[in-house]
């Protein structure tokens, strides 16, 4: 099966421009990047996808034992970019998405002309042996799954607004919320332990290519502690803090998303 037809790949935007591939995260799906992609579009060419077991892809094409770790997605993204033949891409990974990205360049970084890691952790889980705090400890997250396998729906509906941020803005959890409730629960439980429970510290030095790490600001699930520990791993990378707060910024703010992925993808051509 096609790579393109699999992961329901859209190409959008300005021919020959800069091409940019963002990656939506846990639970979502190539919807979620609607409010930045018009923006994205004026200078570059847009390429969008779902996740296999997400959105639009094709169900059929998900299994456990390719989608239980971080490879079998980052094998996907690599497949993608071969069958679009653009030249090298700036891949933006949005949460998990990001050590995708960090994944895919360490072993293709010909492939890509620069990473817009977005709101990234390459580990969630606190390590006080090494100082390293993730936003959770082992307990929170082993009670976190407990809890999406008991009741996914209900663990949607409760964690969905904390993860989005903005209680002033409620629609923005609502929206997020829904996302989570038309994910298959099974493939949902699967990618859950993907996301929280894999560790990729050791690989963030491997990234050669030019990277911009972008965490927002209050973010409940990616505390700041988490950007400066990825800016400082990643050799030549830039940190940013955006004022948008919450851990989707590609809806609670589009507009400065889609800015500083511009003005780095202008500055690294």
């Amino acid at each position: 099966m096609s790579a393109l037809s699999r992961n329901h790949v859209t190409v959008s935007g300005r021919p020959g421009g800069p091409v940019v591939m963002p990656a939506h995260g846990f639970g979502c799906d190539q919807h979620m990047w609607r409010l930045v992609v018009p923006l994205l579009e004026r200078e570059c060419t847009v390429v969008l996808f779902d996740h296999v077991g997400a959105g639009r892809s094709d169900l059929s094409a998900w299994s456990r034992e390719r989608y239980s770790t971080l490879d079998g997605y980052t094998e996907d993204v690599l497949e993608i970019c071969d069958e679009l033949a653009l030249g090298p891409v700036t891949f933006v990974g949005h949460s998990v998405s990001a050590m995708m990205g960090v994944l895919a360049a360490a072993r293709e970084p010909k492939a890509f002309s620069g990473l817009v890691l977005l709101a990234p952790s390459p580990c969630f889980i606190d390590d006080p042996a090494v100082g390293y705090r993730g936003g959770f400890s082992a307990e929170d997250i082993d009670e976190l799954l407990e809890s999406l396998d008991a009741n996914y729906l209900g663990w949607s509906g409760a964690m969905a607004p904390v993860i989005m941020g903005n209680p002033e803005r409620p629609e923005l959890g609502e929206e997020l919320t829904n996302s989570f409730c038309r994910t298959d629960p099974d493939i949902a439980r699967v990618f859950a332990r993907v996301t929280f429970l894999s560790d990729n510290r050791e690989d963030l030095a491997a990234v050669t290519v030019p990277t911009l790490v972008a965490q927002c600001s209050g973010d409940a699930i990616a505390p700041p502690e988490v950007g400066a520990f990825v800016q400082a791993r990643i050799p030549g990378s830039r940190l940013v803090t955006l004022n948008a707060t919450g851990h989707c910024p590609q809806l609670a703010a589009p507009e400065e998303t889609a800015a500083a992925i511009t003005d780095f993808v202008a500055a690294t051509r």
